[in-house]
């Protein structure tokens, strides 16, 4: 008999493990997979420009808020409060007046700036072409 099946009844039923259990593994296509959310978060603009800063050195932060451009406030907290929780960055305060915190990529951060800095290369050097791409296509549009 494969791994993953057992008999019931006389029936091949295929089982694995529930989410949390070793070996278990999210399905991205599935609606209600919590793997969805985490895709959808790690995704994100905000995530994305903060880890890669963060890959650099720990920072406070008011320095990210400096660094990332366009990040609000309200947004900049969200987004690091969402990447502690997930276990991406680590937030350590620091006892001084007035209070100091700062913000660290954690060792499985790391292993997902590894899998981003290739699609950051990709935007960067692409852009030209996404533009030129972009521009034939708005043509296109107003010629209709």
């Amino acid at each position: 008999m494969q791994e993953g099946t057992e008999t019931s009844s006389g029936h091949l039923k295929e089982t694995w493990p529930a989410p949390g259990e070793p070996g278990w593994r999210g399905d991205v296509y599935a609606q209600n997979c919590p793997t969805r959310l985490l895709l959808d978060r790690i995704a994100d603009k905000w995530t994305v420009l903060l880890l890669t800063t963060l890959q650099a050195r720990p920072m406070r932060f008011n320095a990210l808020k400096r660094r990332v451009e366009g990040v609000s406030q309200k947004m900049l907290s969200q987004t690091l409060r969402q990447m502690e929780r997930d276990g991406l960055v680590t937030r350590t305060v620091e006892a001084a007046v007035p209070v100091s915190v700062t913000y660290a990529v954690t060792p499985l951060g790391a292993t997902l700036v590894e899998a981003l800095q290739p699609m950051i290369d990709w935007a960067e050097a692409r852009m030209p072409a996404v533009a030129t791409a972009q521009a034939a296509f708005d043509r296109r549009q107003s010629a209709v």
